[in-house]
């Protein structure tokens, strides 16, 4: 069955401007402006990213660069309800509010951190992805953000290996910075796999972390691993290498 959305009646904006303190802060990882919805899918990758990451709100009747238009709310109401219950999976939930400021409509769509669920929407080629958000962009997770999500979440916690491999690959981005998934399996010769494996292992107990732009997909290591002294490293390493994950 899908999702019901509740829909909370037309306020007034109060006195304090609260819209406008949100226009003020500009796009970022929680918020996002539309000055109209033409595509539910796109606005499906839109609160899948929100819900996967810390949650957020869509202000819809919003131009980019922060000028309230206003829209036509029922219309942008059923595009919005129409992303979540026909091109999320499953539905993500939101709420919705009404505020009318000078004379126009601006739609304020809030999306919850999911707590356990994965939600993915479609893509430009109508394949199912999960999204996260990135400052103000949308990205597309791969299979060792997939990995790293699934054993954080397990009940049986992460266990990773301490090889060589692991060893090599912690140096390595502490001299060079960073390194992709096809430079580290090209350097070890390892299947794609077991790379993946390894890397999903470190991202999981939040040594390395995973930078997302336009060009593609890099690793490095994260504030957490850099601000730890090597006892403290090598205390967490052998914490969580008892034994290894099974591909």
């Amino acid at each position: 069955m899908p999702q019901q959305h509740a829909r909370i009646e037309h306020q007034s904006e109060p006195s304090e401007g609260y819209i406008r303190k949100l226009v003020a802060e500009g796009e970022h990882q929680q918020l996002d402006f539309k000055f109209g919805i033409t595509d539910s899918k796109k606005i499906a990758r839109t609160l899948s990213a929100f819900a996967n990451t810390d949650g957020g709100r869509l202000l819809i009747g919003v131009k980019d660069n922060g000028s309230i238009a206003g829209v036509r709310s029922e219309e942008e109401f059923y595009m919005v309800q129409a992303a979540s219950e026909m091109y999320t999976r499953p539905s993500v939930p939101f709420e919705v509010k009404e505020w009318t400021i000078e004379g126009r409509k601006v739609l304020e769509s809030q999306v919850p951190k999911s707590k356990n669920e994965l939600y993915l929407a479609p893509n430009k080629l109508g394949e199912y992805l999960a999204y996260i958000r990135v400052k103000d962009e949308n990205f597309p997770v791969n299979a060792v953000w997939i990995k790293a999500y699934n054993w954080k979440n397990s009940q049986d916690g992460v266990f990773i290996s301490y090889t060589e491999n692991e060893m090599f690959l912690l140096r390595y981005l502490e001299e060079h910075g960073s390194i992709t998934m096809t430079q580290y399996c090209k350097i070890t010769k390892l299947p794609r796999k077991k790379a993946e494996n390894i890397m999903a292992g470190f991202i999981a107990i939040d040594m390395i972390g995973m930078v997302f732009s336009e060009s593609g997909t890099s690793y490095s290591l994260t504030n957490s691993y850099i601000l730890m002294t090597p006892n403290q490293r090598e205390e967490k390493l052998l914490t969580v290498s008892s034994r290894s994950h099974k591909a």
